[in-house]
């Protein structure tokens, strides 16, 4: 493979503990699929032999990455879109049978080949706006065969389009009816065959569980960890989204990659995530689509320098958000959060709450060459403008994806 050299650029090298790392007038080497130099366009001009990008005076920042999706479904759920803005809440639908049970039956129903087809034009959109890592979650077949079809339908993913997908097996999501007032009964089914089958098949990068009062208890998602720390798999959990159970303390003290959600985590049970290097993870999409007022502990996160890395938490129920981009936005008018700090979310803080930050999520050298070309010149571009990519150009793993249209060998 040919070194590529991007000049006059505007890197925001998202490198370091905070900001952007900005450099102007910069430029970067690309050889193989790793960032080999980078350094001033003027020091640049010695460099021999590799193809020349002229990017006059555009923002590179790494490729984007969104760390929790559930971007595998069948079906959707417009119609309990319409029952919240009636007035029926989250755990009332659920309760009822809808909410997650009722993508569960959609899934089942679906073959693998209609789930990827359902999928693509979601993952085409993230695509398009530079993302160049994506984690998809199981957790809509909450049986073996069921939650293995949506993984493989991942895997696939992964395999037809040139970007990195991270498979979490969530199989702990939500109680199927068929265990209706046996949820320990179908903790062991996931812990003794779920599990261990997805795992046997190369299928799971990540465990997860939906630890809440509609969902799982902590004595619940400590089964599930166990096994899945046995098999040699980190951890992720949803916690603290609609109440306060202690799960985001267990999980951290189970040195989980990241805790998400947690709009109900008390401020004084932050320091469990600094004492574990667990990244928090925000989900402005189903704050927002819930009218959650609750907002997630952000100044206890700042002081206690928790990593906050920000996704689209994209699902047919809470989060129906396909938008990257979007949640940038969200992230700032309804977080609070400096851009930079936004920016940092869906880069190497994104990186980090999947276990990849030291492979990809910022631009230095002997990382994975994953990065965005944008049509800017300033980081916070990305977060204020709403409706309007301005992606120009994206590189996977030292591969254009989207060439730069305006970008002329020199």
């Amino acid at each position: 493979m040919p070194q590529t050299l991007f000049i006059n650029a505007r890197l925001a090298t998202l490198s370091g503990d905070s900001g952007y790392a900005l450099i102007d007038d910069a430029a970067l080497l690309v050889g193989d699929d790793k960032i080999e130099w980078l350094g001033s366009t003027e020091e640049a001009r010695s460099i021999a032999g590799a193809e020349r990008v002229d990017c006059t005076g555009r923002l590179i920042t790494p490729g984007l990455i969104d760390c929790h999706t559930h971007l595998v479904y069948g079906g959707d759920r417009a119609d309990e879109f319409e029952l919240r803005l009636e007035g029926a809440s989250y755990q009332e639908i659920a309760q009822q049978g809808g909410g997650i049970l009722s993508t569960v039956h959609a899934t089942r129903a679906a073959t693998e080949a209609e789930l990827l087809v359902q999928a693509i034009p979601r993952i085409e959109q993230l695509l398009a706006e530079g993302v160049t890592t994506i984690e998809i979650k199981s957790g809509y077949g909450l049986d073996r065969d069921n939650e293995i079809k949506m993984l493989r339908v991942a895997q696939r993913l992964g395999k037809i389009y040139p970007l990195r997908v991270q498979k979490t097996f969530l199989g702990a999501h939500a109680l199927p009816p068929e265990f209706e007032g046996r949820a320990d009964d179908y903790i062991k089914e996931v812990c003794e065959s779920m599990l261990p089958a997805a795992q046997a098949q190369g299928l799971v990068d990540a465990v997860d569980i939906f630890i809440e009062s509609i969902g799982f208890s902590v004595a619940q998602a400590e089964r599930v960890f166990a096994v899945a720390t046995g098999l040699g798999l980190p951890l992720k959990a949803h916690v603290e989204q609609l109440s306060d159970q202690g799960g985001a303390v267990m999980a951290a003290g189970r040195s989980a990659l990241s805790v998400d959600h947690i709009e109900y985590l008390q401020a004084n049970d932050v320091a469990h995530l600094a004492a574990n290097n667990t990244v928090a993870v925000l989900l402005p999409g189903a704050f927002y689509v819930l009218r959650e007022t609750q907002l997630p502990p952000i100044e206890a996160l700042r002081r206690h320098q928790i990593p906050m890395a920000i996704a689209t938490d994209a699902n047919p129920g809470s989060s129906p958000v396909n938008s990257l981009l979007l949640i940038l936005n969200m992230a700032c008018t309804l977080f609070r959060l400096t851009p930079a700090e936004a920016l940092r979310g869906v880069t190497i803080n994104a990186a980090k709450a999947l276990g990849l930050d030291k492979q990809t999520g910022s631009l230095e050298v002997g990382k994975q060459a994953d990065l965005v070309v944008w049509d800017i010149d300033r980081p916070s571009q990305l977060a204020y403008q709403i409706g309007i990519n301005s992606c120009a150009g994206v590189m996977q793993a030292g591969n254009w994806r989207k060439p730069l249209a305006t970008g002329a060998a020199t």
